[in-house]
């Protein structure tokens, strides 16, 4: 019976023989494929990486952070884990997307079609692909922007920060603006009440029922009135709402594409393709004969 071998030693003995029939092969794939992927990585269009990192503050109402008298949070501090979670879904929102795309005419500037059914799909997946947001270890927001053009690339990425307080005043302004409206509403009904009562009790002065609605009507009026103009400071202040860490400049060396990693992948890839097909075909032919 024939033994057959095992471990190591057969292993290196199938190198040997399979290198010695394919090296010739082996030898002029590597050299095309090492000079393909040198000429493709010098062809791909190098982008520069700008970034922008900032820290939301702690609180979305200046008015209680500066007029409240109980409240335990500093207007100066940064912000807590949700502040950052606003931010970042503030600054990856679809109206962040369309300010930047509107401001720097993305669309000419990434070379889509005006025309083209489909630009709008596209423009979005270029503005993905090349503007990114995320959180830093400590409660931060880094803004990434890859571009062909570094001045391109940091001006957006500080205009992002910019639009930042801008998209924020917009959202809670709107909101102090319908709470303004529903106390002012509120306040002028309690108004007309206590107008009455007071008309009732210059009739009826010892009416303890009457006094008791009075004095009641008078505090809820100056809590609203207090709670009014903490609102309107809300309404009609502009604050910003970040703290800057780190402006955009623009790259003065490129982020993409690395060519080491292109040249590597290209050629080892190719090779291992190809080994893996020869060995194949051996294993084919063995079995044929």
């Amino acid at each position: 019976m024939e033994q057959k071998d095992f471990g190591n030693q057969y292993e290196f003995k199938y190198t040997v023989r399979f290198m010695k029939r394919h090296w010739i092969l082996i030898t002029v794939v590597f050299v095309l494929a090492l000079a393909a992927s040198i000429v493709a990585s010098f062809l791909v269009t190098p982008r520069y990486k700008s970034t922008a990192i900032l820290f939301p503050t702690n609180s979305n109402r200046v008015s209680k952070a500066i007029l409240a008298e109980r409240y335990s949070m500093d207007f100066l501090d940064n912000g807590s884990e949700r502040d950052c979670e606003f931010a970042i879904q503030i600054l990856s929102s679809q109206s962040m997307e369309d300010a930047v795309c509107n401001k720097f005419n993305l669309l000419e500037h990434y070379g889509i079609d005006s025309n083209d059914p489909e630009r709008l799909f596209k423009l979005h997946n270029y503005y993905i692909g090349n503007v990114s947001v995320k959180r830093t270890e400590y409660l931060g927001v880094e803004i990434s922007v890859l571009d062909v053009d570094p001045k391109m690339a940091a001006d957006m990425a500080n205009f992002i920060a910019i639009n930042y307080d801008s998209l924020c005043s917009k959202i809670l302004k709107e909101r102090a603006n319908d709470a303004y409206r529903v106390m002012q509403q509120v306040c002028a009904e309690a108004e007309s009440d206590l107008n009455k009562y007071i008309e009732q009790w210059k009739s009826d002065k010892d009416n303890l029922y009457l006094n008791q609605l009075i004095s009641y009507k008078s505090k809820q009026i100056a809590e609203l009135q207090t709670r009014m103009a903490e609102t309107k400071v809300d309404r009609d202040e502009h604050v910003s709402y970040k703290f800057w860490l780190d402006q955009a400049a623009p790259a003065d060396k490129k982020a993409y594409p690395k060519r080491a990693v292109i040249v590597l992948l290209g050629t080892f890839g190719t090779l291992l393709v190809l080994i893996l097909g020869l060995l194949i075909a051996d294993r084919s032919r063995k079995n044929d004969d």
